[in-house]
């Protein structure tokens, strides 16, 4: 098998290297093909269940065998037939208000109602005989339904927990749960609360609770023993270093990146109700799997790539298992989810950022397990069932992308948005030994693992300066990236408008009246209408602009981010969970010795009055213009890093996130800055720079109109490439802008297609450039230019942007554009509104929390942008938000 592998992957590296330019758009094609804004394709093998608006984290078959379950972000359970497939019933979630009071729990705890909104990380479980199913709710409760002997589902009732007691969050997070082979005790993760509890699995009281390690992630029992694995691993001592990790709790952290460093596994004496050992595994414990003898316990380790098997009987460790090739290839994998087959000798593996089931030969007693091949399923596989009876691996698939456009007449557009999500279910029969290599083939092709292997080649003597090399090491045209991350486009609301792109007019709502600045940046470099970002929102839009990743807890985290929003822009918004073990961008640059700055990305604002006294409430958008105008000194403007390691190089009066502060306050302040780095005559290699205002603020009271926010935002990136480009630097720089998410849009290719900049001496004149790109491919661009090899198989697999570069330079400054819009054009307070319709948006944004990173309802926020640009009478294009049709 692997010799087929590797003569396939040269083919394509030969094939890539000579070939031309993708230029595939991200969407489907006909019934099995998908391609992915990260550098993937999806070609499922199995029958393929699409699940519309729902991200499905959990999976079982019933006792019977006639029921596949399933939920995740939703409020309602998915009962199907795993022969054909149907849905069988949609059961609504148990609303706890019209149920029973709460049970008497035994804890002087006093309990909060859990909301309506029903979402899990992990944790459905059928009781023995199949008559009830339990489910984990991250809002704080345990969900019990009822199932009648012609298995007809009905939600029943609802247990809270008690509560967790966390600095900034009260509620419980269950995750995994495993009942008792005799049915009486139902065992919980309590994921906030690092403790396992253990109810009675009749009444929901709780009986015990025992304390466990960090974060606790899922629990299966073995004869008189719990086993719970420890996301964070060990609870952090005296001793230990430590990150936040969401809602005030504290996880053991590496000191030099800051980033999460432990795994565990809690043995529990159920006897007793303690603790026997603290096993160590590899990062992220997350799934955990008994074999079916009951000798050994395997516990996936998904930012280790690997998989870490005790033995039961002695709880040591028995052997690691590599779900990729080879340890030493690059991080990717995310095992994340298992399932044993009956016979105890396959292991299937649910290898998250693979899109992928690896298949485990089993065989730990003489350390001879190993990975055989790989399943293609859909994107992001989170959770899998075995079924015995039919031989089939059943797969849910996290993520997914809407099946096709939808159609709106009146705007002559067809088009999609980045919360139509389409998650699904995968219905695998277990390959034959032969079928599973052609099978791995497909996996490493769909992956593009040629990309990957070029950037194992090393860096050749004698080659020609390039804007951007060939291989990393070799020498560059360039010495300055800049890398400016904005907030919240797509690209046909901005870019739409001109006639040579790809763009929808009809779209078009931030124009090249409202943005000169861009239009005219893509009008004198490149325009670039096939680039994607590889996120739907900020919490992993920041991930993958800084990490060109996404964990398996950022993922799983779409359950309502019980824990926290990670965006790094804000208190609880700091996770060292979140974060992938291959480091952040500055990571890689301080690991490589090449200089850098960072303007308030990860940066959380500390912002406000430099005197309180005689100030009632926070400062608001007329202060800080004030300030930038006149200098008035009565507001701070200030933050402090997100993530310790980025101290040094980050400069806390400055601030990323915080709508209030104008973006032409901060490119004044990077001007100056430069202006610094001129004087000395030496500027950092790497510069980042968080610019926000794109965001808006809806139409807010004491808050710029969305076209004055828009025309804030445009000003200022072009006075940042004007003063970049009129600098000594300009003659070896190149810029490069994206959004750090498309969420707050819509668009005719992709919910996922947004704007993307590159300027640059060496940057092509009034290119036109096709070819599909994303956030990584500005990530490894950066990289190549800078001699740092790729952190991990997202950015390896990335497409250098080679077609944005000539390396004949042209030295032309950039001359920024006046904007059309006053900055300082207000939103009037609804009072003096007569259009009912903007009336209500009016208030309704003044009900909406813009100081913390999107809080705004989506829908909400694009409907107020429509019509604030377009309006109240321009029919909104419904199928921006809607993902199917109501049946109903």
């Amino acid at each position: 098998m692997k010799r087929i592998l590797i003569l396939a992957i040269l083919w394509q590296v030969a094939v890539h290297a000579n070939g031309p330019s993708d230029t595939e758009r991200v969407g489907r094609y006909g019934t099995n093909r998908v391609v992915l804004p990260v550098n993937q394709v999806l070609t499922p093998y199995g029958r393929q269940l699409d699940l519309p608006g729902l991200r499905p984290q959990v999976l079982a078959i019933s006792p019977d065998g006639k029921q596949l379950v399933t939920s995740g972000k939703t409020s309602e359970l998915l009962v199907i037939d795993p022969a054909t497939g149907v849905v069988l019933q949609k059961v609504d979630f148990p609303n706890e208000k019209k149920n029973e009071p709460h049970p008497t729990i035994v804890s002087a705890n006093i309990l909060k109602p859990d909301t309506d909104g029903v979402v899990s990380y992990t944790g459905l479980v059928f009781a023995p005989g199949g008559r009830r199913l339990f489910l984990s709710n991250v809002n704080g409760s345990i969900k019990v339904f009822n199932i009648s002997t012609n298995g007809r589902y009905e939600g029943s009732h609802s247990w809270p927990l008690p509560l967790a007691k966390a600095p900034r969050r009260k509620e419980e997070i269950p995750a995994g749960l495993a009942i008792s082979t005799d049915g009486r005790k139902l065992y919980v993760c309590g994921n906030l609360s690092n403790t396992l509890l253990e109810l009675d699995a009749d009444t929901g009281v709780v009986l015990r609770t025992i304390a466990v390690g960090a974060v606790p992630y899922d629990v299966v029992i073995c004869r008189d023993k719990a086993y719970v694995s420890n996301w964070g691993g060990r609870r952090p001592d005296g001793e230990s270093i430590t990150g936040p990790a969401g809602r005030g709790t504290l996880v053991r952290v590496d000191a030099v990146r800051n980033i999460a460093n432990e795994g565990s596994v809690s043995v529990i004496d159920l006897a007793t109700g303690t603790v026997k050992a603290e096993l160590a595994a590899g990062l992220h414990s997350s799934a955990l799997a008994l074999s079916p003898d009951g000798k050994y316990l395997v516990c996936a380790n998904a930012t280790s790539d690997n998989l870490s098997v005790f033995d039961t009987r002695t709880d040591t460790l028995a052997e690691t298992i590599w779900v990729k090739p080879k340890p030493s290839d690059l991080f990717g994998a995310s095992p994340n989810a298992l399932a044993f087959d009956p016979s105890g000798k396959t292991l299937y593996v649910a290898n998250g950022t693979q899109n992928a089931v690896a298949v485990i030969r089993f065989h730990p007693a003489g350390k001879e397990s190993m990975l055989t091949g790989l399943i293609p399923v859909g994107w992001f596989p989170g959770a899998l069932a075995y079924d015995a009876r039919r031989k089939e691996l059943y797969v849910a698939n996290i993520k997914g992308h809407a099946a096709h456009a939808k159609h709106d007449k009146t705007l002559k557009a067809d088009g999609f948005n980045s919360h139509q999500n389409y998650g699904s279910l995968s219905l695998v029969p277990v390959p034959a030994k032969k079928k599973l290599q052609e099978l791995s083939q497909t996996v490493w092709l769909n992956l593009h693992h040629e990309r990957i292997l070029e950037t194992t080649l090393r860096p050749r003597t004698n080659q020609p300066p390039r804007a951007v090399p060939e291989r990393a090491g070799e020498p560059s045209l360039i010495r300055h990236v800049v890398y400016v991350i904005k907030e919240n486009r797509t690209y046909d609301q901005v870019l739409g408008d001109i006639a040579k792109g790809n763009g929808n007019s009809n779209l078009c709502i931030f124009g090249e009246k409202i943005t000169p600045n861009q239009h005219r940046l893509v009008d004198r470099f490149v325009l670039l209408d096939n680039t994607y970002c590889c996120s739907i929102l900020s919490a992993d839009g920041h991930q993958w602009s800084t990490t060109a990743f996404g964990t398996d807890y950022l993922e799983k985290s779409f359950a309502n981010w019980p824990r926290s929003y990670p965006d790094g822009m804000g208190e609880d918004e700091n996770d060292a969970l979140a974060y992938a073990p291959s480091g952040f961008i500055w990571d890689n640059a301080r690991a490589h010795q090449v200089s850098q700055w960072n303007f308030g990305e990860f940066a959380m604002p500390t912002s406000g009055w430099k005197n309180s006294k005689g100030h009632k409430g926070a400062p608001k958008w007329s202060n800080y213009w004030d300030e930038f105008l006149h200098g008035t000194g009565e507001v701070r403007i200030s933050s402090e890093p997100s993530v310790e390691a980025m101290r040094p190089f980050t400069p806390t009066n400055y601030v990323g996130w915080i709508m209030e502060v104008p973006d032409v306050w901060r490119a004044r302040y990077i001007t100056n800055q430069l202006a610094q780095w001129v004087a000395q005559g030496e500027m950092p290699q790497m510069v980042l720079i968080c610019l926000p205002n794109d965001h808006t603020s809806g139409t807010s009271k004491g808050s710029p109109t969305p076209a004055a926010c828009l025309a804030d935002n445009d000003l200022a990136f072009g006075q940042i490439v004007e003063a970049l480009s009129h600098s000594p630097f300009w003659k070896d720089m190149a810029i490069f802008g994206i959004e750090d998410d498309p969420q707050a849009g819509w668009d005719h290719v992709s919910g996922y297609r947004t704007t993307a900049y590159v300027a640059s001496p060496y940057a092509r004149r009034g290119a036109v450039v096709s070819t599909q790109y994303n956030t990584t491919s500005i990530l490894r661009t950066m990289e190549q230019i800078l001699g740092m090899p790729p952190m991990n198989q997202f950015d390896a697999s990335a497409v250098p942007m080679y077609d944005c570069f000539t390396d004949s330079p042209d030295f032309a400054p950039y001359n920024a554009v006046a904007s059309n819009v006053p900055l300082d054009e207000m939103n009037p307070d609804h009072h003096a509104i007569v259009d009912p319709v903007l009336k209500a948006d009016a208030i309704a944004s003044n009900r909406v929390n813009f100081r913390e990173v999107d809080k705004a309802p989506e829908d909400l926020l694009n409907r107020i942008l429509w019509r604030a640009m377009r309006g109240p009478r321009d029919p909104y294009p419904e199928w921006a938000i809607t993902v199917v049709e109501d049946d109903d």
